[in-house]
């Protein structure tokens, strides 16, 4: 499945949106601490690529688990989008003038309490990373279209917080992408494909 970057940036938001959002089973109700994610698309020769990430495995919040690079919005972060350049750039030392930012997806609010803007870019090649080993086990990349092929795209369950919640995954490998990682990917497809519903509370 190859895709076009024009529409895929006509699918995008120009700017995050207010209640146009999606949220994560199991998330409703929780007080949520904003954050904002970079999805960089890398612009291979031989196919389009997603840069992710893989978090250590001693951190308090999503421990080991596959993500996208960004992070907490800080007092001094001027918008989500200076948010998910800053976090980019002290993760994996992407450096800004790598990325062009085609848009925004909704809003994904975690079933842990989060409310990430997730900012949609492509990155040009050749570029060096430099992971922040205290956050950052590994970075990798994924082809796009493996990404947004539907039949990637499994739904699982399991018991949190004593109730029984649905969650995406996209197993890679030896790589389980899974959870709000997951749920922006498929975000990102239904707006390309037209699965998208308009407003709040989109899932």
């Amino acid at each position: 499945m190859s895709v076009d970057l024009e529409r895929l940036r006509a699918s995008l938001l120009s700017a995050p949106a207010d209640g146009d959002f999606v949220q994560e089973d199991g998330g409703e109700g929780l007080p949520l601490t904003p954050a904002a994610v970079l999805f960089p698309i890398v612009l291979r020769d031989d196919g389009h690529t997603v840069l992710l990430t893989q978090r250590t495995a001693h951190l308090r919040d999503h421990a080991g688990q596959i993500s996208f690079p960004g992070g907490r919005v800080e007092a001094a972060d001027e918008s989500p989008l200076h948010t998910a350049l800053r976090e980019t750039e002290e993760e994996i030392g992407l450096p800004r003038k790598q990325v062009e930012i085609l848009g925004y997806l909704p809003e994904y609010r975690t079933g842990t309490g989060f409310r990430v803007t997730p900012v949609v870019a492509l990155v040009s090649p050749p570029f060096e990373l430099a992971l922040d080993p205290f956050e950052v086990a590994e970075a990798f990349e994924v082809p796009l279209s493996f990404l947004l092929d539907p039949a990637n795209h499994q739904r699982h369950s399991l018991h949190y917080r004593g109730a029984l919640r649905h969650f995406f995954a996209m197993p890679y490998g030896d790589y389980f992408i899974w959870g709000a990682t997951a749920g922006m990917i498929k975000s990102l497809y239904d707006r390309l494909y037209g699965d998208a519903l308009p407003g709040s509370g989109t899932r």
